[in-house]
């Protein structure tokens, strides 16, 4: 097996995580758009990993989807611990960037769900004005409640009747997995979710340095900035997952629940 390919999913504490780069995501999403297919994109970090080894549920969401890229840097480090020393981060807010650019010379038309209604108007301005070829389809902000059938229904149906082919999730997770994968096959587009990029992107919330990023630091300049939110997920998901993978990589024991065969 070639341990550089770039296009094989590998077991981190039970969820598949693909060894891929920003080139080829970005490509194999617009193809998957311009054919009109109904896929989904998670963005996985460890907060991802954790819930889903936490959750059977919510681990066979992460791992039935299409594409799981490595968005943060501990599991880059686990992927170069797993023998792929090439292994490089696919950070959410950096790849949606990539697409939309990829997406404006290509002619895809891209959609944005998620949001607070002002920080997603200001997310269209700032990209329409980068990217003056874009085309922006579908644009939604969803209540912060469960949405009803018809509701739901409405939702589809404006999505697929705007002729979006990329449609960008930017709603926390798990929540924003668990829409995307309850959407498959009703969505006739491909669903990237990325998290709080919508927020970062429009300006909404500060990103970490880049230095930080690098060294896989960012975690704490995000619980920094927002306690009361983050405390748990990284002070309860952070050294689990440190043990749990360190077992793994030992062989003291396996995680398999959920793996999706196709990986």
């Amino acid at each position: 097996m070639n341990s550089e390919n770039r296009d094989q999913a590998f077991n981190i504490v039970g969820t598949s995580v693909r060894h891929t780069t920003y080139v080829h995501a970005a490509s194999l999403i617009c193809n998957w758009g311009e054919a009109r297919l109904s896929k989904y994109v998670c963005a996985a970090s460890v907060n991802n990993v954790m819930e889903a080894y936490d959750s059977p549920i919510f681990q066979r969401v992460m791992n039935d989807a299409d594409l799981v890229t490595p968005d943060g840097m501990p599991l880059v480090w686990a992927l170069k611990l797993l023998g792929h020393k090439h292994a490089s981060r696919v950070y959410g807010p950096d790849l949606t960037l990539i697409i939309l650019e990829k997406a404006a010379l290509e002619g895809l038309p891209v959609g944005f769900y998620g949001g607070a209604p002002q920080v997603l108007d200001r997310l269209v301005e700032v990209v329409s004005q980068r990217f003056p070829k874009l085309h922006v389809a579908y644009a939604f902000s969803p209540p912060f409640r469960p949405t009803i059938a018809e509701e739901d229904e409405r939702i589809v149906e404006e999505i697929n009747r705007s002729g979006t082919r990329i449609l960008f999730i930017g709603l926390n997770t798990p929540k924003q997995d668990y829409w995307m994968a309850v959407h498959k096959g009703r969505v006739q587009a491909v669903m990237v979710g990325v998290g709080a990029a919508f927020d970062f992107l429009a300006g909404a919330k500060p990103q970490a340095p880049r230095w930080m990023m690098r060294i896989g630091t960012e975690w704490i300049f995000r619980l920094v900035t927002e306690p009361r939110r983050l405390w748990k997920r990284y002070l309860k998901h952070n050294p689990r997952f440190v043990l749990l993978f360190l077992m793994q990589l030992l062989g003291w024991k396996q995680f398999s629940r959920g793996l999706n065969p196709r990986a």
